[in-house]
């Protein structure tokens, strides 16, 4: 019996990276793209969406030249990507202007007003309070800053969708993606006119909603052109990048959680019912009836890679050269450092921070510096700040009372075996680390499912995932960051008066 094939493809900050997967459960072949992310502004962040279908085009090709396959035996195909990231199209579907990207902050007064005058409102319906990562404040900004674009907008879709739009011309979202929309009534999950007139926009403006395994319209004869692929190829709605995430590291029981590592960082835990607090990012989860409720630090891998451009060109022209990745360059230095840094301190909060302060004006800093201070103590400082806010995640969980019975850490910055050991250490707690777990992964796993190669999700889990790693806790330096996060805190407290003051100006 011949092998079948399934392809998931994810677009992220800085790249898509596609998935092929097996019907034996087995990675056949990985493959990215580079594209980059705008910063025209401070606090903008930017994407032009013909970059990620231009990717994803790149990645299928990739894909096929790596593996002597036919096209034909690519059975289903699933898209993710961050969720937030608005495509605003023309009467001839064309984009009218780059797409908002979801660390963007250009919103915040926008986010304000709502919070000022809906904030009740819509925590009732979306589940989720208002800030600038939301698609509804980043349209009313449109709207109030570029009136002569946003009359040209007659139809909104998100990141994957506009991609997947371009290989099926089908105008279609998931619903877990369209409660990161805020235009959601996630009671009733469709789409809400009382939210859409606060922007400004209509119902049919927005895309119809249908569940991520959902398979939708064939591949046009064009996109079949372009991609190499199969017209027979199922086209699945897919959802987004931390949902496939979480069920690429098996978490589809209740009480098992994720801890990732990536342009954010986030803290995940499997609820059989949603969460609706404003410390929270709550959605859907894959498996019917599950929800994932959430924490998150809004530059995690982000201010590494923010130190690693600013900081690391030494490391990087290295690389660059042909010698060791300069992640591994700076994480080698940092080894050399005992935990704590030696009392420097790094806040991760280049974009302003979510979770537990929801303040878009702070800053991010190194607190603390010395003489005696090296490269070494910055590059390892950089690591536990990310590691100190994920650390504030995890207490407003549990101070919730939401189980973690098990975690799980994801992401690229889980690749760094210095940096899931300092969150091990910094948590006091036991985790794992899956071979795969990055979001291509999991579409390709969902895409397995629809095409029916695997009976479920269970079942899925099983035959596709396995375990690389364990990571427990050093006890002696868990204490030594217990004593460190009371100073961490300390120093947000004495500082936040400042980020604010400097942010009036």
């Amino acid at each position: 019996m011949s092998l079948s094939y399934f392809l998931g493809v994810d677009f992220g900050g800085s790249s898509s990276k596609a998935t092929l997967l097996s019907s034996e459960g087995k990675i056949l072949a990985t493959a990215t793209t580079e594209y980059p992310t705008y910063y025209p502004k401070d606090g903008w962040a930017e994407q032009d969406p013909k970059d990620s279908y231009r990717a994803l085009v790149s990645n299928i090709h990739k894909i096929l030249q790596q593996v002597p396959i036919d096209a034909s035996q690519i059975k289903a195909i699933a898209l993710d990507g961050a969720t937030h990231t608005s495509v605003l199209l023309d009467e001839n579907d064309e984009p009218v202007r780059p797409a908002i990207y979801w660390t963007d902050r250009r919103s915040v007064k926008e986010s304000e007003w709502l919070v000022s005058h809906y904030n009740d409102r819509l925590m009732e319906l979306t589940y989720n309070a208002p800030s600038p990562l939301w698609t509804l404040p980043q349209i009313i900004w449109v709207r109030e800053n570029e009136p002569e674009v946003f009359k040209r907008v007659r139809r909104i879709l998100f990141m994957k969708d506009y991609v997947r739009y371009c290989l099926n011309h089908d105008f279609a979202t998931d619903s877990i993606e369209a409660m990161g929309a805020m235009f959601l009534d996630a009671r009733t999950n469709t789409w809400s006119k009382e939210l859409c007139d606060l922007a400004g926009i209509t119902t049919d403006m927005l895309p119809r909603i249908v569940d991520p395994s959902d398979v939708l319209a064939p591949l046009t004869p064009q996109a079949c052109r372009e991609t190499g692929l199969s017209p027979d190829t199922l086209v699945l709605a897919g959802a987004t990048d931390t949902v496939m995430e979480v069920f690429a590291s098996g978490s589809v029981s209740v009480g098992q959680s994720t801890i990732k590592l990536a342009t954010a960082g986030r803290i995940c835990p499997i609820t059989d019912h949603a969460y609706v607090h404003p410390l929270l990012v709550t959605y859907r989860h894959l498996v019917p009836g599950l929800w994932y409720p959430g924490t998150a630090t809004k530059q995690c891998a982000a201010s590494f890679r923010w130190y690693r451009d600013t900081l690391g060109t030494h490391e990087l022209s290295i690389e660059k050269s042909g010698g060791m990745n300069a992640y591994e360059q700076m994480d080698a230095l940092a080894e050399t450092v005992p935990a704590g840094s030696e009392n420097l301190f790094f806040h991760p909060y280049l974009q302003g921070e979510i979770t537990p302060y929801l303040d878009n004006d702070l800053r991010g800093s190194f607190t603390g510096v010395s003489s005696f201070h090296t490269k070494a103590h910055f590059n390892r400082a950089v690591l536990e700040g990310v590691a100190y806010s994920l650390k504030e995640c995890y207490h407003v969980l549990g101070e919730m009372g939401i189980a973690m019975n098990s975690a799980s850490i994801i992401g690229g910055g889980a690749k760094s075996p210095l940096w899931r050991q300092i969150v091990a250490d910094m948590l006091g707690i036991e985790m794992k680390k899956m071979v795969c777990d990055d979001s291509s992964f999991g579409s390709a796993m969902l895409a397995g499912i629809a095409a029916g190669a695997f009976s479920g999700f269970e079942d899925c889990v099983v035959r596709c995932t396995q375990v690389d790693e364990i990571i427990r806790p050093n006890e002696k330096n868990h204490a030594v960051y217990e004593r460190g996060f009371e100073t961490y805190k300390a120093i947000h407290d004495a500082l936040a008066p400042v980020y604010h003051a400097l942010a009036s100006k």
